[in-house]
């Protein structure tokens, strides 16, 4: 079967192998046979392998995107009469926060510069400030600028008073090396479609079995996006509860195999290349970063618009995307950005085509990379 090849340099999801695409023709089963429940037992035990945790964590399976894990772990893991710190550098934190809203749960929004990593002395402080503390919050890496955040540090913090830590890793986990006990996360979240390489619909929670049993006497605010529900479910039948993505299972442990066989270290360096020749071919046409390469995660780049007025990212968006590659707005505030992503099954091959490409893009529509100023 020929499938054609698009390179989405889009945060996700990313582009997938044929491989992973076959491995969701299968014959038809029913989630509840013993047999796919097996299957579920191996994929939940490598989730948290990626992540080097021991015998202490485990993972729990959802049908959503990476958002529904957010949701998951922030009304799940908030004992009663407690409040949540979410240290916001971003939209992704941002929307954090505003899942508290939603659930009316007591919350700390520590914002921070959007241009730059969390200060870990300002969520000291502020814990200080607020022994009812219990849960911290942070963004691994906020996708919508691509500032990494120091979790390690962020992590030390929260343990040193007590306070259980919470990572969304959805845009660095099978990608930037994590080891869940080094770093100092008690949770943290995915989904299948970004560093896994596999299909929409699937996501997940690795954590520490303890807490998780100690949820069960917290409020539930949730029925479907309940942690403790959810892990009680596959300890009792191997099973989850509701339906499951049963496709995209299947191709999530294709996904896996071949994560596996590139191994941690080879598929970092991989993402590595295709950073730097996206800052390669940036800098050759002229473009500018908005954030400083050091607040970098290496995964994504924020692009600022150039002042040209014949400048479109519409035009430059559906030229490349005509061609097979995407490119994707960006989520920094008020800046003017787009973004180039160095997730998925590509190299540095695909971005010297792309950028000869968003090259032929620019001279079409009679754009200069200027900046005034």
């Amino acid at each position: 079967m020929e499938i054609k090849r698009n390179i989405l340099l889009n945060p996700g999801p990313a582009t997938t192998t044929d491989s992973v695409k076959l491995a969701q023709v299968v014959p038809d089963i029913c989630p509840r046979e013993k047999e796919f429940a097996g299957l579920i037992k191996g994929l939940r035990r490598e989730l948290v392998d990626i992540v080097h945790g021991d015998e202490r964590y485990t993972s729990v399976l959802f049908c959503g995107s990476g958002t529904l894990n957010m949701d998951v772990c922030l009304n799940s893991l908030l004992p009663a009469n407690k409040k949540i710190l979410v240290a916001n550098n971003g939209a992704y934190s941002s929307r954090a926060v505003e899942i508290c809203e939603a659930y009316g749960m007591p919350h700390i929004d520590l914002k921070q510069p959007i241009e730059l990593p969390v200060d870990v002395a300002a969520v000291e402080k502020t814990i200080a400030e607020n022994p009812d503390v219990a849960v911290v919050y942070a963004t691994h890496h906020e996708t919508g600028s691509g500032v990494l955040n120091p979790i390690r540090e962020i992590g030390a913090v929260a343990h040193k008073h007590g306070c259980t830590f919470i990572v969304d890793t959805t845009s660095t986990y099978a990608m930037r090396p994590i080891n869940i006990i080094e770093d100092n996360v008690d949770f943290l979240m995915a989904s299948a479609q970004k560093g896994l390489q596999s299909m929409t619909g699937l996501s997940f929670v690795v954590g520490r079995e303890d807490i998780i049993r100690a949820s069960a006497a917290y409020p539930v605010r949730s029925y479907y996006c309940n942690l403790f529900m959810q892990y009680d479910g596959f300890e009792k039948t191997g099973e989850m509860r509701f339906t499951p993505p049963v496709q995209t299972i299947y191709a999530t442990i294709q996904a896996l195999k071949e994560y596996f066989a590139e191994g941690e270290s080879a598929k970092w360096a991989r993402h590595t290349r295709v950073f730097e020749a996206i800052h390669k071919g940036l800098a050759d046409l002229g473009f500018r970063n908005l954030i400083k390469r050091e607040y970098q995660s290496g995964l994504v780049v924020s692009v600022c618009y150039p002042d040209d007025p014949n400048w479109s990212v519409e035009k430059v968006h559906d030229y490349c995307h005509e061609r097979g590659f995407t490119i994707y707005p960006g989520k920094v505030g008020s800046a003017r950005t787009f973004r180039l992503c160095a997730l998925g099954a590509i190299d540095a091959p695909d971005i010297a085509e792309f950028f000869k490409v968003l090259k032929q893009a620019l001279e079409s529509n009679g754009i200069k990379v200027t900046y005034n100023g």
